[in-house]
This record gives structure tokens, C-alpha cells and sequence, in this order.
């Protein structure tokens, strides 16, 4: 007994995935938050997870995927907003333990770094609605 099955082609050509070009981009400086928030309520009614790959900014919406890079380090990483914040004076962003320490940002506390807006949830602002 012979068992026939469909032959599956790959592509002739493949296509190479870049990574998305950002919408608006900015540096800023960047601190994290973990233990003590961890469990706890975010602005946006989520349960805050130390563990997971996202941050706090005052303005762009819950949502909005934003890659960062540790300007001292080089390594960058994609996360989304999911909190208001930081409340210190001169702070971007307050990143999850998890973004800092994979960004290489845990011991310094706070490091410069580079903020790339990917994408915003369906309906809010864009720059090119502004023209920008």
C-alpha cells in the first residue's frame, strides 16, 4: 500500500522580511519597573507582568508597538504600551524587567536609548496625519 501525499513547493524566489519602517522616531532616556508593580493594575486596567515585553509613556496609546534600543549596549527590543508613565521628570519610557534586563539597562537604572514608533492601534493619531 502506497500512501500519496501533495508535494509542497517552496517559493522560487524568497522574500526577505525587513523590519517595519518606523513611523516616527526619537531618543529619550529610559528606567524600568518590576517587582513591586508586578501583579498590580496598569492605567489601562491590564494586570502588570515584570515578565512580559512592554512599557509606560505618558501619550502614545495603549497598544502602540514601539522598538527600543539601549544607545550604551546596542541591543534593541520590540514591546508595547500597555501603562502611563514614567512620573520622572526627564524619562521617556519606564520598561518592563524583563525589556530592561534583555536591553542590558538593569544596573544603571536608567540609560539613554533610541525609541522607534512601529505601529499605533487602528484609529489613532499617525504622524502622516499630520503631515509630518
Amino acid at each position: 500500500m502506497f500512501l500519496i501525499t501533495p508535494v509542497v513547493q517552496a517559493p522560487a524566489l524568497a522574500r526577505i522580511s525587513l523590519p517595519p519602517k518606523p513611523l516616527l522616531t526619537w531618543t529619550g532616556r529610559a528606567s524600568w519597573y518590576g517587582v513591586s508593580f508586578h501583579g498590580r493594575e496598569t492605567a489601562f486596567g491590564e494586570t502588570y507582568d515584570m515578565n512580559a515585553m512592554t512599557a509606560a509613556h505618558a501619550y502614545l496609546p495603549v497598544g502602540s508597538i514601539i522598538r527600543v534600543t539601549a544607545l550604551r549596549t546596542g541591543r534593541s527590543r520590540v514591546v508595547r504600551i500597555n501603562d502611563r508613565g514614567p512620573y520622572f521628570p526627564g524619562r521617556e519610557l519606564d520598561l518592563s524587567f524583563r525589556a530592561a534586563t534583555q536591553l542590558g539597562i538593569i544596573d544603571s537604572g536608567v540609560a539613554r536609548v533610541r525609541i522607534e514608533l512601529l505601529e499605533v492601534p487602528h484609529g489613532h493619531w499617525t504622524p502622516k496625519q499630520n503631515g509630518e
